[in-house]
């Protein structure tokens, strides 16, 4: 990536940010607000290790710092003040920031202990804490009733809806990223890996990003397996028999996110060169569907047409014998595809801002509604599985002399088919930016 570039670019994020914080402070009668990059989090009570450190996204929507124990201040007046704390105990050594970055942009205050970040707040100020410790809160000062406030966190929700030019070339590099481990994993898989651990390593190994860096953990499934929609229990034998592999991962840059799902056979047998048939023509609905989530689209009315364009594969390869419509109407096509068409995407794979209305009862799982709007960012992810629970509830159900059991029952070994990409939607009139496809296939 060019650096200066991005460097350019974060400035111009930085002054937004610091524009709308301003905004938002003004009407929730607020001087300020002091903002936690986060505490480590005991994996148990019964043991001393903690879970790695994950960003209080706040924090990193200003800083990608990740560092544990530091604090933004950020006042209606002023420039932003970046408290670094770094501990420099013999037990662990943090990775260090992009400095430059951040000096460029930010007031950065090295601070020597967690308690000291008191020193430099304001005397007689209205200060808001956001983060997840209360205890910290409350040592810096922080009235409780200030914790986290429902009128500060609704328009900084917001304001992560709509990227900046920044967190877009980080959403574009974290694909980038990403892809590679996608192409790695497909050649190991068409040479003949067969080992779902094996291949979740090769992925690791390509982005060089352990599983702490990753934004969610790799859903790296061979055969059946894929029709369990997070499957992370790896296997590590090799498996015979029917070969499918679908990959669910992806990466981070500056803590931005990708999501990318591709899903691959290898091809030799009747049974597998349908399966293969089903994955093109689920890459084909995908594709469709990325080119027509354009500006003043509801995203929940794309979930809609996606179950339409689903019924036409299911009746067009003769794994539904029914109508189009009452497919669709009988709620069939929901038992291939029961989760949503997609999510918002940033500093948390499923960001926030895209799901405050509710969708229908019958998209009970879909996790964005928003009209789409220019610079959003989201994933656009169409599958079809086989899953035992809702295959045997068509079965038994009064539409089950509807399905080709045979061609199911051909299909089912394969587990299912997932295709996605991240997409920026760009103004009205300009085609939407897929970050995916612009790396891989």
């Amino acid at each position: 990536m060019d650096h200066a570039q991005l460097e350019s670019a974060y400035q111009a994020h930085v002054a937004h940010l610091k524009t709308v914080y301003t905004q938002a402070l003004e009407t929730a009668g607020l001087d300020g607000v002091l903002i936690h990059s986060g505490s480590l989090m005991k994996r148990t009570q019964f043991d001393d290790q903690s879970w790695p450190l994950r960003l209080v996204p706040y924090f990193q929507h200003w800083a990608h710092l990740p560092w544990p124990e530091c604090a933004l201040l950020v006042l209606k007046a002023g420039p932003v003040k970046l408290l670094a704390y770094e501990d420099k105990s013999f037990w662990e050594r943090w990775t260090q920031p992009d400095w430059n970055l951040l000096m460029g942009c930010l007031d950065v205050v090295r601070i020597d202990e967690p308690s000291h970040v008191k020193k430099h707040l304001p005397n007689g100020r209205r200060l808001a804490y956001v983060g997840e410790n209360p205890t910290r809160a409350a040592e810096w000062g922080v009235d409780i009733s200030l914790v986290n406030p429902a009128a500060l966190l609704e328009p900084l929700n917001e304001l992560r809806v709509h990227k900046t030019r920044y967190e877009q070339l980080c959403l574009e590099e974290a694909n980038l990223v990403a892809c590679r481990g996608h192409q790695k994993v497909a050649a190991a898989f068409h040479a003949g890996e067969r080992s779902e651990l094996r291949l979740h390593l090769h992925y690791l190994a390509e982005t060089s990003q352990d599983d702490p860096e990753t934004p969610y953990k790799n859903i790296v499934a061979i055969g059946s397996s894929a029709a369990i929609l997070h499957h992370v229990s790896y296997r590590k034998e090799r498996l015979d028999g029917p070969v499918s592999l679908l990959v669910d991962a992806g990466a981070t840059f500056q803590g931005y996110a990708s999501d990318i799902t591709r899903t691959h056979v290898a091809t030799g047998s009747a049974d597998a060169e349908l399966f293969s048939e089903l994955i093109g023509r689920v890459d084909r609905m995908q594709q469709q569907l990325c080119k027509v989530a354009t500006v003043g689209r509801g995203y929940e009315t794309l979930h809609d047409e996606t179950h339409v364009l689903l019924a036409h594969i299911l009746r067009d390869l003769d794994i539904v014998r029914m109508g189009v419509e009452e497919q669709v109407q009988s709620g069939i096509t929901r038992m291939f595809l029961p989760h949503g068409l997609g999510h918002s995407l940033g500093l948390v794979c499923h960001d926030v801002g895209c799901a405050k209305i509710k969708p229908r009862p019958e998209n009970a799982w879909l996790r964005n509604t928003r009209i789409i709007e220019p610079n959003q960012c989201f994933t656009i992810e169409p599958g079809v599985y086989f899953i035992d629970t809702f295959m045997e509830q068509l079965r038994t159900g009064p539409h089950g002399s509807a399905a080709n059991w045979k061609v199911i029952d051909q299909l089912r070994p394969y587990g299912g088919v997932r295709i996605e990409d991240d997409l920026v939607v760009q103004a009205a009139g300009l085609p939407v930016q897929n970050l995916t496809r612009a790396f891989l296939h």
